[in-house]
């Protein structure tokens, strides 16, 4: 466990879980390693519950391994012996029992059906790759499971982290008003903003920050999580193509160009024979996935094009160590260019992953268009929103240039379609005609 441990937002999704379902569902948490499932899982427990039992299927006695082998017929039995080997006495509708890394048991995921129906305890299942077909072959997936998406921290978590409970609940004031807040108050908002950037949101390397002030102590901690990711995906594909891909990612969004192309990375590689390889890495939630909308509406999924994608990494903070693993910390640019405010317009797909991770854990999917200008560049919108009936287009800018023209192109072009169109910069909320430009650390609010 973490030395420090963060208040997340999920908790208050869990406690509604607890109080709402009473033990008539067991909770799933997904997400990428190291983003604080076990912890916050722990932490819970700890807090809303008598007793709980943690099985953590990484490093699990083999008696425990063996019980969920063995018939599950007498409960009594099995819970007699969970509460001999861990040394805990389980209270009736008072207690929870926790599957930690779930996926590298799937005999206990499916034994949810039956204790989910025995009804005495509560059960929180986490994973990551859940879905993965080796991890559910050969099982009957329970039906009994509420699921939740779990994110590294997001930024009014990080600020949090940092003992600021007031900043994300002024700007969100200010976003509702639809109110400027002034060049000072800007330049301050995104001074904390870029350190959040840098340090990323996955609790081990927000720790290391709060211990040591040192951005190179947490460049370290960050390294050894991409390390970490990187036998993951050689797990998951034993070919290493997606380690290459995942490595690839920050040359590749440093091209600007309209799709994430395959065949500079892998010889012969194209996003069609790599299907299967990229939907795994999706799976992971390591990265983030926009598909290409060929035809713009409101059910996207309907035309969008999974061989034309851009990818993402699931942390901005990640994502600048990628950028430069092969370089020492000190060589890292973007750490100086970032901190100082000069980040040049070739280092602007860091905003664009930042708004792509922000986006995510906000809980929409991810979309975006191109299509031909008049001149030799496309137009491209970077995300597109679905809002009741309407499109919302979002521009990303790592400046404070006001200019639109991509967006006011896509308004002209599909009209009755788009409602309030964004462009995400660096300075204050304004409006200019019809397109709202709006600080990038707003982004959560869209």
């Amino acid at each position: 466990m973490n030395e420090y441990v963060f208040k997340r937002k999920i908790y208050d999704r869990m406690l509604q879980w607890k109080n709402q379902e009473n033990g008539r569902s067991a909770l799933l948490i997904e997400g990428a390693r190291r983003i604080g499932k076990s912890t916050i899982v722990e932490t819970f427990a700890k807090q809303e519950y008598k007793s709980y039992i943690l099985i953590d299927f990484s490093n699990v006695f083999e008696e425990v391994d063996s019980l969920f082998r063995s018939n599950l017929a007498d409960l009594n039995y099995f819970f007699l012996r969970l509460q001999v080997l861990y040394g805990v006495s389980l209270a009736e509708r008072e207690s929870v029992i926790i599957f930690d890394e779930v996926q590298l048991q799937p005999l206990a995921r499916q034994a949810i059906k039956h204790l989910v129906k025995d009804g005495r305890y509560d059960y929180i299942e986490t994973g990551s790759l859940i879905s993965i077909r080796k991890n559910v072959e050969h099982i009957v997936i329970p039906s009994e499971e509420e699921k939740i998406k779990m994110y590294p921290m997001d930024y009014e978590e990080f600020r949090w982290a940092l003992g600021d409970y007031a900043t994300m609940g002024l700007l969100h004031d200010v976003w509702e008003k639809k109110i400027s807040i002034g060049d000072d108050v800007v330049r301050e908002s995104m001074r904390r903003f870029r350190l959040y950037m840098l340090v990323g949101g996955m609790p081990q390397a927000v720790s290391t920050f709060l211990k040591t002030n040192d951005l190179s102590e947490v460049d370290k901690t960050k390294r050894k999580i991409l390390s970490l990711y990187s036998e993951d995906l050689q797990k998951l594909d034993s070919t290493g193509r997606a380690k290459a891909l995942f490595n690839a990612i920050p040359a590749q969004l440093s091209k600007n160009a309209s799709r994430y192309q395959v065949s500079t990375v892998i010889d012969n590689g194209s996003a069609s024979r790599l299907s299967e390889v990229i939907a795994l890495m999706k799976e992971s939630m390591i990265v983030n996935v926009a598909s290409h909308v060929n035809d713009p509406n409101v059910g996207m999924e309907l035309t969008a094009d999974n061989d034309c994608f851009k990818m993402y990494l699931n942390d901005t903070g990640l994502f600048v160590t990628l950028a430069f693993r092969d370089k020492e910390y000190t060589d890292n640019i973007i750490y100086r260019k970032l901190l100082s405010d000069k980040l040049e317009a070739n280092l602007g797909y860091i905003y664009e992953n930042m708004v792509a991770q922000m986006l995510r854990t906000a809980g929409n999917e991810l979309y975006y268009h191109t299509f031909p200008s008049e001149n030799r560049h496309n137009y491209e919108i970077d995300f597109l929103l679905s809002r009741g009936t309407k499109l919302c287009p979002i521009e990303v800018k790592s400046s404070g240039y006001k200019t639109h023209a991509s967006l006011d192109a896509f308004r002209e072009k599909f009209g009755s379609r788009v409602g309030q169109s964004y462009l995400v910069y660096t300075k204050d909320l304004r409006k200019d005609g019809e397109t709202l430009l709006v600080p990038v650390y707003m982004t959560p609010f869209l």
